[in-house]
């Protein structure tokens, strides 16, 4: 049903899309600097089924609703705005935009919601989501949606891994505590 040429060539495109710099990965780095590699992790599972919601709701025709409705597209792209907004506002707000002292942990629930929100609530996701994977589909060779879903589920994994590699990298400083990103972490995902 796939062809190992053309799995390669999506599996190549996919690796740059998720090394690419984005409110996600950054979100996941952020927490694999000041929570550990245990949050990053967590964080970029939680991207990753973010992308898996888009995946689904391509797939099954809701982000194709959103396309074609300007109502249901504003709606989703305010709401998206709205809490990347929310986020930023909320790590600008915090008294030590940066500091070398550790951070107040987030339990692994509020990392999970906060990653898989960030990445289900923009519709950039989507859009994309509904472009990008649709042209490795070839109706020739097997069912359109087993070869969407293929190719999404694939485009997860590889953005739950790769955000949680780059998260997991850590950077301390001496005595053990470690850089507090807020300042960037907070104008990124504002700007998002």
């Amino acid at each position: 049903m796939f062809t190992l040429e053309v799995f390669v060539t999506y599996t190549f495109a996919c690796l740059l899309l998720v090394i690419s710099p984005g409110p996600d990965n950054l979100l996941a780095i952020g927490r694999g600097l000041s929570q550990g590699r245990l949050a990053a992790v967590v964080s970029g599972l939680s991207s990753g089924a973010g992308i898996l919601f888009h995946v689904v709701a391509a797939t099954f025709g809701l982000t194709l609703l959103i396309q074609t409705s300007e109502v249901v597209f504003y709606v989703v792209k305010l709401l998206g705005a709205a809490y990347l907004i929310w986020l930023g506002i909320k790590v600008l707000r915090s008294r030590n935009l940066f500091s070398l002292e550790p951070v107040k942990r987030q339990s692994l629930k509020v990392i999970l919601s906060t990653g898989f929100l960030s990445a289900a609530l923009n519709p950039k996701s989507g859009m994309f989501v509904l472009a990008f994977i649709p042209q490795f589909v070839n109706p020739n060779l097997g069912s359109v949606t087993i070869q969407m879903l293929g190719y999404g589920v694939w485009f997860a994994v590889l953005t739950a891994v790769g955000f949680s590699l780059m998260g997991g990298s850590r950077l301390s400083c001496p005595g053990g505590s470690e850089i507090n990103l807020n300042l960037c972490q907070g104008s990124i995902l504002a700007q998002a």
